[in-house]
């Protein structure tokens, strides 16, 4: 019973990977186009053009999340938006406290910034998935 369950989930993983994949990316451009465009929501504080590092996380988020949700160069944009949200992570939250749960002072509000971190590393592994644009070659 057990490995036939295996089984049929095994067969649906690639197809569940590129779900993953399309919802993880457009996440994470949604806060590039916050930072960016204060759209769809304000990011409660404003970014002018240029300024580090804010603008340039929000054209990566941007950029790397649009690439990631369609499966176009998956692998070299995960590892980017991987890498931009541990530094992050110890660059904004880390400081702070070392327990991500919670805002401060009891957390550090980083628990956004480790799952990008993670679901992105992972990413770059597994691959797009079955459906992208450029299927598994990147």
């Amino acid at each position: 019973m057990t490995n036939d369950l295996n089984r049929r989930l095994a067969g649906m993983s690639p197809a569940v990977l590129s779900l993953f994949r399309l919802v993880y990316g457009l996440l994470f451009a949604g806060y590039g186009s916050m930072i960016l465009f204060s759209w769809p929501v304000s990011s409660g504080y404003p970014v002018e053009l240029g300024d580090w590092p804010g603008w340039y996380a929000g054209v990566i988020e941007l950029v790397a999340g649009l690439l990631i949700a369609v499966g176009l160069f998956t692998r070299i944009a995960a590892f980017i938006a991987s890498g931009q949200m541990a530094v992050a992570y110890f660059w904004m939250h880390q400081p702070l406290t070392l327990w991500p749960i919670g805002p401060p002072p009891e957390g550090n509000g980083g628990t956004p910034a480790i799952l990008f971190c993670f679901g992105f590393f992972l990413l770059i592994f597994l691959g797009p998935g079955r459906y992208a644009v450029r299927g598994n070659r990147l």
